[in-house]
């Protein structure tokens, strides 16, 4: 059952543990999803890392592809061109043999150069354009073979640029590889937490479901279902804030959660007396057997027989004669000797009162001298007054002070 605890509302150890369990689950839950969100973040970037290295070592690989072919080509070119040079050349000095030749062939045919002598000038002529040709062609073979080596040059460049580069876009594309692998641990990372942490929300919305159903907050009168609109569970409880009183369903009906409890039902009560702020009480040992018998005792009967006690000592005092009444109660009047007259008579408030239930006249108050005694006469009518006058009528025979009469 649960406990009022004063303000803040009620619990029992399970409600407490649930409340307990909730706030631990709900940070965690908080701090794992922070967790997946950094995660998620972290995997995002390397992603998009990974996407633009991945792009820029494909680029530079492609770039390096393209260097190479244009380096092969004009190597290629540079070759073909040293051989046409070299072709040139071979044509060149074959068109100076023959040249020669035909100049020979013009001087042994002196003895005919009559017949011969055009023919002569234009084969010399015809020599001479070949060798002017010839000397053209040595000189653009020479420029060929200089714009081959430049060529050369050029294509060794571009192959040094060209491994340069594919060394460049292989290197990329291995930190594109790895950028690629973070990014998917990032990600598997990324999804774990977010596992664990939608794991650690759902026991936290488990654990505050639980104990929504037990504790159902304040209302102005008892409820008849929870507030997911489920059957109430024993033990559930609100604050109804009408009569400011914290009630608790026991199964069939709602009650004050103070009824109903005994001591040993309270929870988290002090086990020593200077938990209670009792800090000058008797040792136990300090009391003797007699007297721990005495304050053990159920009650006061108990108490009065552990005493030795009879029964007098629970009668009234006024029951009892006192020392001037007699020396024992056997010798007082016991209130059922007194009769109803005496009854009055004992309890009339003063003297004049007590004459009253008498029936004493004022005579009662009058000092015995003021009247006659026996000897004086009959009654206090006969008898002689003080201003009275002697005479035969109120004599009789006797005896006066101081004569006869």
């Amino acid at each position: 059952m649960g406990i009022f605890r004063g303000t803040g509302g009620t619990g029992d150890a399970t409600t407490d543990a649930v409340a307990s369990q909730v706030g631990t689950d709900a940070s965690t839950a908080s701090t794992k999803a922070n967790e997946a969100a950094s995660s998620a973040t972290d995997a995002a970037t390397s992603a998009t890392a990974a996407a633009t290295a991945k792009t820029a070592a494909e680029t530079a690989q492609a770039a390096a592809v393209v260097a190479k072919t244009a380096a092969e080509t004009a190597e290629t070119n540079a070759e073909t061109a040293e051989t046409n040079a070299e072709t040139a050349e071979t044509n060149a000095e074959t068109a100076e043999t023959n040249a020669a030749s035909s100049a020979t062939s013009a001087t042994s045919s002196a003895s005919t150069a009559t017949t011969k002598a055009s023919e002569a000038a234009s084969s010399a002529t015809a020599a001479a354009s070949s060798q002017s040709t010839a000397t053209t062609k040595a000189s653009e073979a020479s420029t060929s073979a200089t714009n081959a080596a430049t060529s050369e040059t050029n294509a060794g460049n571009s192959a040094t640029a060209a491994a340069s580069s594919a060394s460049g876009a292989s290197t990329s594309a291995t930190n594109a590889a790895t950028s690629e692998t973070n990014a998917s641990n990032s990600a598997t990372a990324a999804a774990s937490s977010a596992t664990s942490a939608a794991s650690s929300a759902a026991s936290a919305a488990a654990a505050l479901d639980s104990f929504d159903d037990r504790y159902l907050g304040s209302k102005t009168s008892d409820p008849t279902v929870d507030n997911d609109g489920n059957a109430l569970v024993t033990g559930a409880l609100y604050y109804n804030s009408n009569t400011d009183v914290m009630r608790v369903y026991d199964g069939s009906a709602w009650v004050d959660a103070s009824s109903g409890l005994t001591f040993a039902e309270l929870q988290g009560k002090p086990t020593t007396l200077s938990g209670y702020g009792i800090t000058d009480a008797v040792a136990s040992t300090a009391i003797s057997t007699f007297g721990g018998t005495l304050v053990d005792d159920a009650n006061a009967a108990a108490a009065r027989t552990t005493l030795g006690l009879g029964t007098a000592a629970t009668t009234a005092s006024s029951a009892y004669a006192t020392a001037a009444q007699g020396t024992t109660a056997d010798a007082a009047l016991a209130a059922s000797a007194v009769s109803t007259f005496g009854g009055t008579l004992i309890d009339d408030a003063d003297a004049a009162t007590a004459r009253t239930t008498l029936g004493l006249g004022t005579v009662a108050t009058t000092a015995s001298s003021a009247y006659a005694t026996a000897a004086q006469g009959t009654t206090a009518d006969s008898a002689l007054q003080s201003n009275s006058t002697l005479n035969a009528d109120n004599m009789t025979t006797g005896t006066l002070s101081g004569g006869t009469y």
